[in-house]
């Protein structure tokens, strides 16, 4: 054999670049995998992304729940401490009117059909109805032919099934009528357009599946009231209403809050004078934007960009909703109104009323933190009030400027943990202030929960309401050019409207009406004290704000939702 002759710097160079090409393989490899996880994360966010945008209440959990709940067996509704009403319906003749010129119901007045009773709402009164056993859900009922029904029933969330905690978990009912059903959720029967199933009819015999809330607490109560229809209604069948399954899927894992597709839900107005159908068209519209929030206060409307900021005091969080396309939801400012460590004693440690200054400022009230701040340019807090006569306030609830940049605030103990009888309360009574130039007066504290407030058009008067089930009044004051009040009146009195709703939030609008979250729904009052009418939403409205281009759009803070509603005349906003 002839002696192997080597070139070593050939084998040198050879490994070198073979080394080199190796790393860089490994590089590239790992940048691919890197590129490949960002794109997947990239695409699973735009996918989950526009799962929200898509949702409905349609759009149910699927997959196997961690707990279900049979509510066609006595065990299951014992568990959920409920029990089954049934009510036939009947078909009455009511007053309508036709269609005008506007396509709305402003013609002439007609004749039309309603049925009885309209058992939706979640204060219905159910208690004389007959009470049913679970095991029957599957009895002929009603008259048969072209007839309708409800059957009703109130359930609560049990803290735990088979040793699953249900406390957070995603709630869905399930059911299938004989032959169609048509489903309200605690007095709200909510759809898209476009949506089959949920709340609305899913199809002959079909079953229908809807999330009735996202993060169920123990204890929480939930009413279901289910709108039996036999058919189809062309041509009724020789048959009866009868429920084939009822049951309650609980999934844990749930991601809240969350934006849904704009959901139109049932709206009542009282029309008690001819002056409200300036205000409120005649077929009125309210539709759902967001919900799984704590509960929602405090909104404002940012007009430069186009957008609602909303506090959910409870979860110590400001939400900013866009509207544009099917809207989005974002976090806008986490620990809005506390920081302390003692955060877990608070019920509403966060924000609660936000609104801006002539220069375009958020300025928030900080329920935890017991003061109003301002966010400046750079982004940093300033103080604008957090003592009167060196005793900390209690928790600044509602806010207005007035046009001379003198900062109003009313300054109940209601984000303290134990409200009156709190130990950290400082200040022996509830106050109005007002703020400018690092000075604070007070200018009333003749109420014993101020809550809402606001100005007449022209700034002369000065409206505040007050959260006291006793006295559940709205005051009015004569404004003074040194920013205090005088010639305190009662201008409206609801404390004989009934119901546990005191007074909260209030708005007025352009022409000087007034707009006050009062018992049973949302009052609306003239100029003069008088009372127009009422626009009665599924869920209380606590606080609201005027938004959109032209300033009619009224943003609902309803409890565990945003809703928005389009009135005819433009509010006053910052």
């Amino acid at each position: 054999m002839m002696p192997l002759s080597i070139d070593f710097s050939l084998v040198r160079a050879w490994a070198i670049q073979s080394n080199r090409a190796h790393r860089e393989a490994s590089v590239n490899a790992s940048m691919w995998r890197l590129r490949f996880a960002a794109a997947f994360i990239f695409g699973a966010l735009v996918f989950l992304a526009g799962r929200a945008l898509a949702e409905t209440n349609a759009d149910a959990a699927t997959g196997k729940p961690d707990v279900v709940i049979d509510l066609a067996t006595k065990e299951g509704v014992d568990l959920v401490k409920g029990q089954w009403r049934y009510s036939d319906t009947k078909i009455i003749h009511v007053d309508f009117k036709a269609a005008g010129p506007d396509k709305q119901p402003t013609g002439k007045p007609i004749k039309t059909y309603d049925f009885t009773p309209h058992a939706g709402g979640v204060d219905f009164d159910d208690s004389k109805w007959e009470k049913i056993d679970p095991t029957t859900l599957d009895a002929r009922r009603s008259t048969g032919r072209l007839c309708f029904n409800w059957y009703r029933i109130n359930i609560t969330i049990p803290p735990r099934v088979n040793d699953v905690d249900l406390a957070g978990a995603t709630a869905v009912f399930e059911t299938s009528l004989d032959d169609y059903a048509e489903i309200w959720v605690d007095g709200e029967v909510a759809r898209a357009l476009g949506q089959s199933g949920g709340s609305v009819i899913k199809g002959w015999n079909a079953s229908n599946r809807l999330i009735i809330n996202r993060s169920v607490q123990p204890g929480q109560k939930i009413q279901l009231a289910i709108f039996g229809i036999n058919g189809p209604l062309s041509n009724p069948p020789t048959n009866y209403i009868w429920m084939r399954e009822a049951k309650l899927e609980f999934y844990k894992g749930g991601i809240v809050p969350v934006v849904i597709t704009p959901s139109e839900v049932n709206i009542e107005v009282i029309r008690k004078d001819p002056a409200i159908d300036a205000i409120v068209p005649r077929n009125p519209k309210i539709f759902k934007l967001a919900e799984g929030f704590k509960f929602t206060e405090g909104p404002v409307w940012d007009r430069k960009g186009g957008y609602l900021l909303f506090s959910d005091p409870n979860s110590n969080t400001i939400y900013k909703y866009s509207p544009d396309g099917n809207g989005t939801l974002t976090v806008f400012r986490e620990k809005s109104g506390y920081e302390g460590a003692d955060i877990a004693e608070y019920g509403q440690p966060g924000s609660n009323g936000l609104t801006f200054d002539q220069q375009g400022r958020l300025t928030i009230n900080q329920h935890g933190n017991r003061r109003v701040v301002r966010v400046e340019s750079d982004g940093t807090l300033a103080v604008l009030a957090d003592r009167f006569e060196g005793k900390r306030l209690n928790s600044p609830n509602d806010l207005v400027y007035r046009s001379d940049g003198t900062l109003y605030f009313t300054d109940p103990p209601f984000g303290l943990p134990k409200f009156f009888n709190d130990p950290r309360k400082e200040l022996p009574f509830s106050g109005v202030f007002a703020a400018k130039d690092g000075k604070i007066q007070l200018v009333s504290k003749d109420l014993t929960g101020p809550n809402g407030l606001a100005f007449s058009p022209d700034e002369k008067f000065f409206y505040v309401d007050n959260w006291d089930d006793h006295k559940k009044v709205v005051m009015r004051y004569e404004v003074q050019p040194d920013g205090s009040l005088k010639n305190g009146k009662l201008f409206f009195d609801m404390t004989s409207a009934g119901t546990e709703d005191a007074l909260d939030g209030l708005k007025a609008d352009k022409a000087g009406n007034l707009y006050v979250s009062g018992p049973g729904g949302l009052w609306i009052l003239s100029p003069q004290g008088k009372h127009l009418g009422m626009i009665i939403a599924p869920k209380h409205p606590h606080n609201f704000a005027w938004g959109d281009a032209d300033g009619k759009t009224l943003y609902f803070c309803a409890r565990s939702g945003l809703y928005r509603m389009k009135l005819n005349i433009e509010g006053i906003r910052p």
